[in-house]
């Protein structure tokens, strides 16, 4: 399974969610899905927020190596699940792409850029809850 998670400029929200997915899958060994992250009008080659880097080492993900990315066309067809980090992003995703490949995160995720350490933790443990959440959904549908 290929999925991609996507916030606005793949900074902060996404580049956390695709750490510590990867964390989760690694913990619980599983090989059998692919997880990246994009953004919707994001730079190419731009480093995580270092706020979102601290965060997430707290959390035990290491994203200090990532570089955003524009989602393109190709990536979004050839994903089995795009995961947004907003309502809105759904909403702009649902216009060019089939519902049934797109899904929110946990009840949505609040933008970070420009908060404090704290406001980046408090983002990403609320990131790591939704993808908890979300992996056993995807391991009751049988991934």
């Amino acid at each position: 399974m290929k999925l991609i998670f996507v916030c606005t400029g793949n900074t902060c929200r996404s580049p956390m969610a695709e750490g510590l997915f990867k964390k989760l899958l690694k913990e619980r060994n599983i090989n059998d899905i692919d997880c990246s992250s994009a953004g919707l009008a994001a730079y190419d080659g731009s480093a995580a927020a270092p706020n979102a880097i601290a965060a997430a080492e707290e959390l035990g993900a290491d994203i200090s190596a990532h570089s955003s990315r524009l989602l393109t066309s190709a990536d979004a067809l050839n994903a089995d699940l795009i995961v947004c980090m907003t309502q809105e992003h759904c909403e702009v995703l649902c216009t060019v792409l089939p519902e049934e490949k797109i899904s929110l995160l946990g009840c949505g995720i609040n933008d970070p850029y420009g908060g404090d350490i704290d406001v980046y933790r408090a983002c990403a443990k609320k990131i790591e809850q939704a993808l908890t959440e979300l992996l056993e959904e995807l391991a009751s549908k049988g991934k």
